[in-house]
């Protein structure tokens, strides 16, 4: 299997061409990196807000007769980073960033700024900051290549390594990875019109400030300028890397107009079948997905799993009315076997799990998922949708957590689900659904079903204790009738107290 590129699939594709003015901003030169002007915590968010008064600026875009333009994937992959290039190499810092190249899809330079003591000077590529490999050492050996991103590396699985932990590049997508995972999912700074049938805005990170870590410190803060036809804003990410890789998010928007379709602490993911439903697919294995479920804790405590589809239509789901505890796009499946793909290493795929820090207020957790047939499309998003619009001309702040990890923690100890699995009736008129569960036990006793469908019929349920997963096997067979969409919800109850998790799935006729 092909592996995807650095923040992989179609909405990224989509990203990358989306600011697409033909204007190209000239790019730092020597003499200007080695400028100096003074910085603060309030200095992106007075950028910000100033550039928020004035009309959109035209992107820092690749002409389209560079060289850049033109290379393919593979060759992009043959641009690789001088090591001795990186931020602080050779010196008593703890991290180094790497600037990464524009060309291929990732066609918008940015600015890089390096912050110490108060003061922040540009950085520049120079002609050794990249190792040109054969296919293309002689289309760019005369090239200045800018950069398009950058990567933060520091000893998060061995002393004698410099791991990559973090990645920001292409519009305001970044991601990160903790000890033992490689890259799946990816984050985004700001969702714009998802699902819009006007079309997808998207957003993009157009500077940098890094701040120098300490010779002790244990994380990185870094600063960022967002610009949009819609809004600015002003982000500071204060990264924590470890087994659990922490992300404190503070953002500031300026909206030049009112935002009335915004998602907040945005996240993006793949996912092209599981074990539930394979009816179109033909391939070796038996799972591929960087995702398999949208994990919820609401706001009342109560735990809830959505195992993800991929639809042969677009789908849009909205959970709980006020703000949760946490949500995320996880990752359960965490055996070889589960995948059968010993290059892609699903099972090695990090979860993320969203914290607010502070009052969201009203609105609703959304999932939207659209129809893919390829694993280089990242089709999920799930993000935060507040209820009241956005108004332009004010400010507006937020604040989260994003926990990288193998799986997020639960806030109780409750059975959660393990596999869900459907399939026909021997007649073609019902579903037959088996929900297995961990974490209750295999004794069965006391325990009862807690059910209900929005449309259609519901017979047959039966538990069973799961000696194979050493939990519980709920199952129930589904009479949708005439209904298109059935909502269905279970979970597992002893003495009317939840002991699982709510399971809750979407049924489509298609």
């Amino acid at each position: 299997m092909k592996h995807r590129w650095t923040v992989g699939g179609t909405l990224l594709l989509m990203a990358a061409m989306s600011l697409g003015v033909a204007a190209t901003r000239q790019q730092p030169s020597a003499d200007a990196a080695a400028k100096r002007h003074r910085f603060n915590q309030d200095t992106v968010i007075q950028l910000a807000q100033r550039l928020a008064t004035q009309p959109p600026r035209a992107p820092a875009k690749l002409d389209n007769a560079s060289a850049l333009r033109q290379v393919t994937y593979d060759q992009y992959r043959d641009i690789r980073v001088n090591p001795s290039s990186a931020l602080w190499y050779g010196e008593q810092v703890p991290m180094r960033v790497e600037l990464l190249p524009s060309g291929f899809m990732f066609n918008m330079p940015i600015g890089v700024s390096m912050v110490e003591n108060g003061w922040t000077r540009d950085v520049a590529t120079r002609p050794d900051s990249f190792v040109l490999g054969p296919s293309v050492a002689k289309q760019l050996q005369d090239l200045t290549i800018p950069p398009s991103g950058f990567r933060v590396r520091a000893h998060i699985n061995s002393r004698s390594v410099w791991d990559e932990f973090l990645v920001f590049q292409g519009a305001s997508y970044f991601r990160a990875v903790s000890k033992g995972t490689l890259y799946g999912l990816s984050a985004r700074g700001l969702a714009l019109k998802t699902a819009d049938p006007t079309g997808e805005e998207f957003p993009a990170f157009t500077h940098f400030w890094i701040e120098r870590p300490s010779a002790n410190a244990i994380g990185i803060v870094i600063h960022a300028l967002l610009e949009s036809t819609s809004t600015t804003g002003a982000y500071r990410f204060s990264v924590l890397p470890g087994v659990e890789t922490v992300m404190n998010v503070e953002l500031t928007l300026f909206p030049r107009v009112a935002l009335e379709k915004v998602g907040i602490a945005p996240l993006t993911s793949m996912f092209l079948f599981d074990e539930s439903n394979r009816v179109r697919i033909d391939d070796f294995r038996s799972e591929v997905h960087d995702s398999d479920g949208l994990q919820i804790v609401l706001a009342s405590g109560e735990q809830v799993w959505r195992p993800l589809a991929n639809p042969t239509q677009l789908q849009v789901s909205s959970f709980t009315s006020a703000a949760p505890r946490g949500f995320g796009l996880v990752q359960r499946s965490r055996r070889t076997a589960d995948y059968q793909d010993l290059e892609a290493q699903y099972e090695r795929r990090p979860s993320a799990w969203i914290e607010p820090i502070g009052d969201w207020g009203a609105g609703a957790v959304e999932l939207v998922e659209i129809p893919s047939d390829r694993e280089t499309n990242d089709n999920i998003i799930a993000f935060w949708q507040p209820k009241d619009v956005i108004p332009a001309g004010k400010p507006w702040h937020a604040a989260y957590r994003i926990r990288w990890s193998t799986l997020p923690r639960s806030a109780a100890e409750l059975g959660q689900v393990v596999a869900t699995r459907s399939g026909p009736s021997f007649d073609g008129k019902r579903r037959l659904f088996t929900i297995d569960f961990d974490g209750p036990g295999t004794n069965a006793a006391g325990l009862r079903i807690d059910m209900n469908a929005s449309a259609g019929k519901v017979d047959n349920l039966n538990l069973q204790s799961n000696g194979i997963t050493r939990g519980q096997r709920a199952s129930f067979e589904l009479t949708p009738g005439d209904a298109s969409t059935v909502e269905l919800r279970l979970r597992l109850l002893r003495d009317d107290r939840p002991v699982t998790e709510t399971w809750l799935y979407r049924w489509t006729a298609s």
